[in-house]
C-alpha cells in the first residue's frame, strides 16, 4: 500500500488555537484583576447614575459694597447683630492648611472646635499633630475647644470598615459642641480641615437673616497646591443654622448649594511622608493597589505633573466629562483669589503656589515668620 505523505496534522490547529484562546484569556482575567478599578470607572456612565443635580444659590460679592446691600441681592435681609460662628473639624495632621484655615476665618468665628485621634479612620496608631502644635495656633487659644477621640488600633489583617471609625469620630463631634457651648441660632460649620470657606462668605452668613437652615458650600477644588484647579465639584462643606436635631455630617444633606463659597485644597502637603500618612490612614486606603504607590520618587514625579496618586480615572457619570477631565491637570500660574493669610505668607508657604511643587521628604514644621 503506498504512504500518504504530505498531509498535514489535523489536531495542530484546534491544539494551537485552545492554547491561543487560553493565553488570551489568562491575559484578560489578569487585567481585568490588576485593572479592575479603571475599567469599572470607564464604564461607569453605563452602570450608574448621577445624583440628582443641586439647586445652587447665586452668590454676590464685590469689595467695598454694603452689607445691606448684599443681603438685599440675596433675597435676605441684614441683621441688628451678627450671628455667633462656630466652626468644626475632625483633624489628622494638616497642620499648614489649619494655619491658613484659622487665621482666615478668625476675624468671624467665635469658636474653633477641632478633634482629633490617636489612629487614623484605618486603625493606624498615630501622634495627636495638634495636642503637640499647638502652641502654633496661640493666635486662636481662647477660642478653641480641643478634645481627643480615643481609636480603635486595627489588629493585623482585620477588616476593620474605615468608614465605621469615621463615623464614630464625627458622632463624638455633637457632643463636642454642646460642650463648646453652641445654641439654636448659632451658624455652624461642618467641613474637613482642607476644605475652607471664604472670609467674605462667613460675613454674609453672619450678618443675613433669611438665608436657609441648611447649605452646602460650592468650593473650588484644588489637588496638590493651588497649582493645579480642577473644577467646582467640592461640596460635601456645610452651614447650619443649629438647631437641637442638627447633627455632625460629611455627607448631602439637602439639594441646596451656595455658589462658589470658597476653597478645597487635597493632598496639600508640605512633606512627601505626609502623603504617604494621608495615603495609607484615610477611609479610601483601599486605593493604595501597592507598595510602588508610597514611592517618594514617584509621588514627587505625580505632584509635579498633577497626574492621580493612586492612578484611576476621573469619576465622572458621562463619557463626555470622563474623557474631557482624562490626563493630567493643567498648570495655573495665577494665584488671585486665593486665602489672604497665605499670600501674607507666600515664602512659608511656598510649596502651596504656582511654581512650587517640589516637597520635602520627611516631616517638617512651617517655618517660623
Amino acid at each position: 500500500m503506498a504512504t500518504r505523505l504530505g498531509l498535514p496534522n489535523r489536531r495542530s490547529p484546534p491544539m494551537l488555537l485552545s492554547i491561543t484562546l487560553l493565553i488570551v484569556v489568562l491575559v484578560c482575567v489578569i487585567g481585568i484583576f490588576t485593572n479592575g478599578q479603571k475599567i469599572s470607572y470607564f464604564f461607569r456612565p453605563f452602570w450608574d447614575k448621577p445624583p440628582t443635580p443641586f439647586r445652587r444659590v447665586p452668590h454676590y460679592y464685590a469689595e467695598n459694597v454694603s452689607m445691606d446691600h448684599l443681603c438685599q441681592l440675596h433675597g435676605w435681609s441684614v441683621r441688628s447683630q451678627p450671628r455667633r460662628i462656630f466652626d468644626s473639624i475632625i483633624f489628622s495632621n494638616e497642620l499648614d492648611l489649619l494655619e491658613i484655615r484659622w487665621h482666615e476665618l478668625n476675624p468671624y468665628v467665635s469658636k474653633f472646635v477641632i478633634l482629633e485621634s490617636n489612629t487614623t479612620f484605618t486603625g493606624i496608631p498615630k501622634p495627636l499633630f495638634f495636642a503637640s502644635n499647638r502652641a502654633r495656633f496661640a493666635f486662636a487659644e481662647e477660642k478653641i475647644v480641643h478634645d481627643v477621640f480615643p481609636g480603635r488600633i486595627a489588629s493585623p489583617g482585620s477588616q476593620e470598615d474605615p468608614f465605621v471609625l469615621e463615623s464614630l469620630q464625627r458622632g463624638a463631634m455633637n457632643a463636642l459642641l454642646l460642650s463648646a457651648g453652641i445654641s439654636q441660632g448659632d451658624l455652624l460649620i461642618m467641613s474637613d480641615t482642607d476644605e475652607i470657606p471664604s472670609p467674605h462668605t462667613l460675613k454674609l452668613l453672619q450678618w443675613c437673616d433669611g438665608m436657609p437652615p441648611l447649605l452646602h458650600l460650592e468650593l473650588r477644588h484644588y489637588i496638590y497646591s493651588f497649582e493645579f484647579p480642577v473644577d467646582y465639584s467640592s461640596w460635601r462643606a456645610t452651614v447650619h443654622i443649629y438647631s437641637p436635631r442638627t447633627r455632625y455630617r460629611h455627607s448631602r444633606q439637602t439639594d441646596l448649594i451656595f455658589s462658589d463659597a470658597g476653597w478645597h485644597c487635597s493632598f496639600c502637603f508640605r512633606s512627601l511622608k505626609e502623603f504617604v500618612f494621608k495615603m495609607t490612614g484615610f477611609s479610601h486606603a483601599d486605593r493604595v493597589k501597592s507598595k510602588d504607590f508610597l514611592n517618594h520618587s514617584r509621588i514627587q514625579s505625580i505632584i509635579c505633573r498633577g497626574d492621580d496618586l493612586f492612578d484611576m480615572l476621573p469619576e465622572e457619570y458621562t463619557f463626555q466629562e470622563l474623557i474631557k477631565k482624562m490626563g493630567s491637570i493643567p498648570h495655573s500660574a495665577s494665584a488671585v483669589h486665593l486665602p489672604a493669610y497665605l499670600i501674607e505668607n507666600a515664602e512659608r508657604f511656598r510649596f502651596l503656589l504656582p511654581g512650587g511643587c517640589i516637597r520635602h521628604k520627611n516631616f517638617t514644621t512651617s517655618p517660623k515668620r
